[in-house]
């Protein structure tokens, strides 16, 4: 029996190498995933075929060599195209009648099953989050309503401009914490959906930050225009893409000349959103050539106040990603020095 086609058919990457890393077969999902051919992949050594690989390739070697099994599991991928997978790697001798040693290379992709796994994840601890906030926000609004309403009448029985400057204060302060908490909050009521296009909403966002957009900082458009109009709240969606736009270009614009923001369209095939699996999807991608977000922070990046500048206020991708939930979608991101791309996912419903 031919075994290729079944290999063929398998949605792991299954590649065959010897002793010195030369690979001796792929099979398409090792093509799909490499982005190269099978006939180019048997001409170069396993190292030649990705720009990173967090395993040393030593190891797979000896590994080879010894007739030793090996695993690493969720172990980091960059092919030469620049794309970033994460895979689990199964390394398992083959007895032929060669003489020279080879071994049954498997990589499987486990980027999806990390996205849902992190996904599921935070909408949990956000709306524990935003459970926790709600309750708070009834204690903190209360007797904040009481402080201003005591504010306005003290600063009535006062005649001296100077002492009302105080009230005024409090008044002001007390407004800024109800709005602190209002924005915590989010939307509270389902908000209604019309359709729209997604391009539209888009140029509105940037036609918003050119205004300010610093001069070593270029913005590109790289669009789909057979993307259909799809349902949604236009407002919320352009606030989503802001906060993200924002981001970037702050995170550029302390940089020198030749940062660059690329705004960009396409269609996905098969996309699973929490628990639901989706024919097509949007996908909205900002990416920059930043100096990247810190590792320390990407787990906890979309949670409420947290953000990695002085300045910030943490509310910017909580917002953004609490509206694309709200659209039955979701934001991935992935990062490294001199890319970081953002990546809004929503449904096409009906296609």
């Amino acid at each position: 029996m031919n075994t290729e086609p079944l290999l063929n058919h398998l949605v792991t990457a299954v590649i065959v190498i010897n002793g010195d890393l030369k690979l001796c077969y792929a099979n398409s999902a090792a093509e799909q995933l490499l982005g190269l051919g099978s006939h180019r992949l048997t001409e170069h050594k396993l190292t030649d075929c990705y720009q990173v690989l967090s395993v040393e390739s030593e190891l797979l070697s000896i590994a080879i060599r010894e007739h030793q099994g090996l695993t690493v599991n969720t172990a980091n991928i960059v092919t030469l195209d620049g794309h970033h997978h994460t895979v689990d790697i199964t390394l398992t001798p083959i007895e032929t009648a060669e003489t020279s040693a080879q071994g049954l290379l498997e990589l499987r992709q486990v980027d999806q099953q990390r996205r849902i796994h992190q996904q599921l994840t935070l909408d949990a601890q956000q709306q524990a989050a935003q459970y926790l906030v709600r309750n708070l926000a009834h204690e903190i609004k209360n007797p904040l309503g009481g402080l201003r309403g005591a504010a306005q009448l003290l600063a009535r029985e006062l005649e001296d401009a100077e002492q009302r400057e105080f009230t005024d204060l409090i008044i002001e302060q007390a407004d800024r914490l109800r709005n602190l908490v209002d924005r915590l909050l989010g939307p509270q009521k389902p908000t209604q959906h019309s359709l729209h296009n997604i391009h539209e909403v888009i140029q509105k966002v940037l036609k918003l930050v050119n205004v300010t957009l610093p001069s070593n900082i270029h913005l590109i458009q790289d669009y789909d225009p057979s993307i259909p109009d799809i349902e949604m709240d236009q407002e919320q969606l352009q606030q989503a893409v802001l906060n993200i736009v924002q981001n970037a270009i702050q995170a550029l614009e302390t940089g020198t000349e030749g940062g660059e923001i690329r705004i960009k369209t396409r269609t996905e095939h098969q996309v699973t959103i929490g628990t639901m699996r989706h024919k097509l999807v949007l996908a909205l991608s900002i990416i920059d050539n930043g100096p990247g977000i810190k590792p320390e922070l990407m787990d906890t990046l979309f949670y409420p106040m947290v953000t990695g500048r002085e300045q910030g206020s943490g509310l910017g991708l909580s917002i953004a990603h609490n509206f694309a939930r709200l659209h039955g979608g979701r934001i991935d991101c992935s990062s490294v020095a001199g890319k970081t791309e953002f990546t809004i996912l929503l449904p096409l419903n009906g296609l």
